[in-house]
């Protein structure tokens, strides 16, 4: 069995992160509400979702502030990601929301969608790296000193050569410019969620930044595969994405794995493993899923109000079926609901009797089911 990497507390400037293992930003998906459901299953810190800073600028009070930017006093740390293209309407949005609470500012220069590339945002800015370091530059100014400024990079835009030049270019300068970490996904833009992610990559950014931090993301489904990133890399910390979506438990099996601990076996029991373990971690029992769920439910109703919760919960429920041992059959029942007491007709039917929960596919291999 292989040995446990040990996996320290890190420092963004004033910000401690007792477990640097994150919940990464996803658009649509790292609301306040999965954010609290992750930190109490075990995340050490959380993104919220990306936000474009123009969108930022003009939200000021109503439904949309509480929504976008509700901070709680067990949401800390937590990070804002921010994207556009001019480095004036990040800095100001920056500020903004460091007044609401947020702890940490977030750049992201990775986004491989294409309308956000289209828009001369997101991933876009790795083939750009004055732009991209004016923009580094005019941020970390405008932030209060004590606020830590972070980078989320790709690989670059593709595989060519000077696309790899200009990412260590940005890299490098937005270190040297007081960037407190980056956070380094291992494919390109041209990729997006195909193929898999560079480690090697990731090991090289790593490296060459030295005791500067640096989070690793990609390809980070199990427990297993976490630890192995810290292990086979040497990151400081991990950002998991798809991997936590409808399976928060990930954080917790995270640091039981990392601490060599049994842990829950889902019927009771207490299962141990270690890196070199080939058995998955079992999932939450349906109990479980079930409480979790609704909790997650009550907090989206908290923040959106009843009907903006549904459509909300709607998408949520779809992702928390792949740990039912019923998936296929759960997740049909949860596609088919149209309104908000359909959706809590399909958790009284499917989740009142206590089963073992099922082991998640990998996401990559999930085709999104």
């Amino acid at each position: 069995m292989a040995p446990l990497p040990t996996i320290s507390p890190i420092h963004l400037g004033p910000v401690r992160i007792e477990f640097p293992v994150a919940l990464a930003a996803m658009s649509g998906y790292t609301d306040w509400p999965t954010r609290t459901i992750a930190r109490r299953l075990g995340a050490g810190y959380t993104i919220c979702e990306v936000m474009l800073d123009r969108f930022i600028l003009k939200v000021t009070k109503g439904n949309k502030a509480r929504r976008y930017l509700r901070v709680t006093d067990e949401d800390h740390p937590v990070g804002a990601q921010l994207m556009g293209s001019s480095a004036d309407e990040f800095a100001a949005a920056a500020i903004k929301l460091v007044a609401a609470g947020f702890d940490v500012i977030d750049l992201n220069f990775g986004c491989p969608v294409k309308k956000v590339v289209g828009k001369c945002r997101g991933g876009y800015l790795l083939s750009q790296p004055q732009k991209a370091l004016q923009i580094v530059a005019r941020v970390r100014e405008a932030l209060p000193p004590h606020v830590p400024l972070t980078l989320k990079m790709r690989r670059g835009m593709d595989d060519t050569p000077e696309s790899q030049d200009r990412f260590f270019e940005i890299f490098d300068a937005a270190l040297a410019l007081g960037v407190a970490a980056i956070t380094v996904h291992g494919r390109t833009v041209r990729q997006r969620y195909e193929g898999r992610s560079s480690w090697d990559f990731v090991r090289e950014a790593k490296a060459r930044a030295g005791p500067r931090i640096v989070f690793g993301s990609g390809d980070l489904f199990t427990p297993h595969d976490c630890l192995a990133m810290f292990a086979q890399t040497g990151v400081d910390g991990i950002t998991v994405a798809r991997g936590a979506i409808g399976n928060p438990w990930v954080f917790r099996e995270i640091r039981a794995l990392a601490a060599g601990q049994p842990f829950p076996d889902g019927k009771g029991g207490q299962a141990p493993r270690g890196l070199g373990a080939s058995p998955p971690f079992p999932a939450p029992s349906v109990r479980e899923q079930r409480e979790v769920m609704a909790e997650h439910y009550r907090l989206a109703e908290e923040v959106y109000g009843p009907k903006r919760a549904f459509s909300v919960m709607y998408t949520q429920g779809i992702k928390y079926s792949r740990l039912h041992p019923q998936a296929q059959q759960v997740r049909d029942a949860f596609v088919a609901v149209r309104r908000a007491e359909q959706w809590w007709a399909v958790l009284e039917k499917w989740y009142a009797e206590d089963l073992p929960g099922r082991v998640p596919p990998d996401p990559a291999d999930d085709s999104g089911k």
